[in-house]
């Protein structure tokens, strides 16, 4: 819930030490005159952003409370850790460096389970979930171990060192099941076993084990809408033919028209294309057509089907048997279908999108779907899950967030915002109020494997030269990312933004991957331009992430100065301004509260606190600095300009 506070702070400044670093709380009570950057239409019962501010020392941009907190978490151990993982000098190889761990030898796939039942992190926090921080691994572009420049498994356990440093909560990796990467994982083969191309079950009971010993919980992708056309259902349907129990898996349908010729009904498929493919039936004659939402490769399974549910529960407790701490549903506002499948309006249909009209999506009989899954992970406390869900109105969305559903559903409307004051503002108060009715918990994030990376999206472009303005992007990216981590609930980033990572949008043609590269017609690029593999270490590609320099997809040359081994001792780099935002938001107790207080802010510019630990944040979205509000400095995201919030920056004061 949000709402407008009734007070204002009631704060004792200080006088700025000497050389202008804020000490203590170093702001007066905000003047209310209507000059540039001050309050404007202020009004007695609303807290303000403006006042009079300490000057900025030159070069500080971010306060680390390592430096002055005694009660700080020592972190050279880990700090010594993370270096010996990015030293050039080590092997490749996951066994080799000091730090990293060998993966365990090949498990028979169909091994007794038995052997390999281990707990959640932890069974006793069943709310843990609440206020995490996840770090989405994307697996094929985070840390290539064997040097076929694709990521891998044993990569992120050569990596968990890095987590820890970091500070998150829990990973999330996207597909690494069986599949043959029609669409990267997304077209699963085999639910229950490991891609060849990623590892295998040993080396993923290894991670588990590896993560649990660090505190860091492992999520994982699943996809229940569809599998993959190599799936061993799909082949029995196509060898069983019309009107058999193995096609009551799927949807088929025979076409429309004289001789069937026309697909069922008009839906579009999101990679572009028709939603229906026809095929050919054993005895050679035209046959029926089977429904695919995404790539003609992943075709939808049929939710009606007692069956479906019935092996996705084997899926459920099979990893979670391995000690999984819950699930990333993938789709969760699809798999139900209308019974009648009617014709959608086209007037509006566009590639990776859907709205609350759409047929495709959001059918009142996918929460029974969930509540069913949520029976399951009920059984093993400590996991939870959440849902990619792309509903727009709040009731709604809601609906998937009630106690039996889902434990979290992802929101995209701050990561949908464009870097203006009035929009992002709109976005938070929104995304707090989807949850409101339920009393779930809100989720924020700025990008996934399917989104622009922030840097390059909040970036202006020049008018005449059609570049974008990456520098600035980056120093909205800051901005956002200390808005973000001052918001209650959680948190979701996704790997390499925080090194300020920008999309790649000059990628060759001939090395695109994306399905919907192929399926537009070679109109729409896709998303591989914020999937390339990380920068670790080094001068040039491919900067530690793989032995080899043909990696899955190529690395540019610009990114040297954005490895985390650059940025690691920068106190200055977005590494750093993560390390010091995670750390501060979970040590804290300002960060109280499950709701935030909107304070009165100059033009283009917004600022809120929580409503229990008051903690203030404040953001600068407009073109010139503005006074902060009162209160102690605690972070910032680029300097201070005469003591003012400089444009394209934002802080946390209390």
């Amino acid at each position: 819930m949000t709402t407008v506070s009734d007070e204002t702070p009631d704060v004792v400044p200080d006088e700025p030490s000497d050389g202008g670093q804020p000490d203590g709380a170093h702001t007066v009570v905000p003047e209310t005159s209507g000059t540039e950057g001050n309050v404007s239409d202020s009004s007695d019962d609303t807290p303000e952003i403006a006042g009079d501010a300490p000057d900025a020392v030159a070069g500080v941009e971010v306060i680390d409370p390592a430096t002055t907190d005694p009660e700080a978490l020592d972190e050279e151990a880990i700090e010594a850790e993370a270096d010996a993982e990015l030293d050039p000098d080590a092997e490749t190889d996951a066994a080799a460096g000091p730090f990293e761990t060998a993966p365990a030898e090949s498990a028979d796939p169909q091994e007794d389970l038995a052997s390999a039942i281990v707990p959640q992190l932890d069974p006793t926090d069943t709310t843990w979930w609440k206020s995490a921080v996840f770090y989405q691994i994307y697996p094929r572009s985070f840390c290539d171990a064997n040097g076929d420049g694709v990521g891998d498994l044993a990569g992120v356990i050569g990596k968990l060192g890095y987590l820890e440093l970091l500070g998150i909560d829990a990973i999330w990796l996207s597909p690494i099941m069986t599949s043959p990467m029609a669409d990267h994982g997304y077209d699963v083969a085999d639910p229950r076993d490991i891609d060849p191309l990623f590892g295998d079950l040993a080396t993923f009971d290894s991670l588990i084990a590896e993560a649990h010993e660090r505190d860091i919980r492992v999520t994982m992708d699943l996809v229940p809408n569809h599998t993959s056309d190599q799936h061993e259902w799909f082949r029995a349907a196509l060898a069983a033919g019309p009107g058999s129990p193995e096609r009551a898996r799927y949807i088929f349908r025979d076409g429309r028209g004289e001789n069937g010729d026309e697909p069922p009904n008009n839906w579009h498929s999101i990679f572009g294309g028709p939603a229906w493919t026809r095929i050919t039936e054993a005895d050679g004659s035209p046959g029926q057509w089977y429904l695919h939402i995404f790539a003609a490769e992943q075709p939808d399974l049929n939710w009606e089907n007692p069956e479906v549910f019935e092996d996705l529960e084997k899926t459920l407790r099979f990893w979670l048997d391995r000690g999984v701490d819950g699930f990333r549903i993938d789709v969760a506002h699809g798999m139900a279908k209308p019974a009648d499948l009617p014709d959608m309006d086209l007037t509006t249909t566009a590639l990776l999108t859907n709205d609350d009209d759409d047929p495709r999506f959001n059918n009142y009989a996918v929460h029974d779907i969930h509540r069913k899954i949520r029976k399951v992970l009920d059984e093993y406390p400590g996991a939870a899950n959440v849902g990619e869900i792309w509903v727009n109105d709040n009731e709604r969305f809601a609906e998937y967030l009630r106690p039996d559903e889902l434990h979290l559903g992802f929101n995209f409307r701050l990561a949908k915002a464009p870097f203006e004051s009035g929009a992002i503002r709109e976005a938070i108060e929104n995304s707090l109020d989807a949850v409101l009715s339920v009393s779930g918990t809100p989720t924020w994030t700025l990008s996934n494997h399917d989104v622009e990376r922030e840097v390059t999206r909040y970036a202006p472009v020049d008018p005449e030269t059609g570049e974008p303005d990456l520098a600035r992007g980056t120093r909205r990216a800051r901005a956002m990312l200390v808005v973000e981590m001052a918001l209650p609930g959680t948190i979701f980033l996704y790997n390499g933004s925080e090194l300020g990572l920008p999309n790649v949008d000059d990628l060759p043609e001939e090395v695109l991957q994306d399905p919907v590269w192929e399926r537009s017609g070679h109109t729409e690029r896709g998303r591989d331009g914020c999937r390339v593999p990380l920068p670790w270490q080094g001068t040039e590609p491919p900067f530690g992430f793989s032995s080899s320099a043909d990696t899955w997809l190529p690395m540019p040359e610009s990114w040297q100065s954005l490895t985390a081994e650059a940025q690691l001792e920068d106190v200055g780099s977005m590494l750093s301004l993560y390390r010091a935002a995670i750390e501060l938001r979970y040590d804290r107790a300002e960060f109280a509260g499950d709701s935030i207080e909107w304070y009165e802010a100059p033009k283009g510019c917004l600022a809120f606190r929580r409503s229990e630990g008051f903690l203030i944040c404040a953001l600068n979205a407009g073109e010139v600095p503005v006074p902060l509000p009162p209160g102690e400095l605690l972070l910032i995201s680029s300097p201070l300009v005469d003591g003012m919030l400089a444009p394209d920056a934002a802080a946390w004061l209390v």
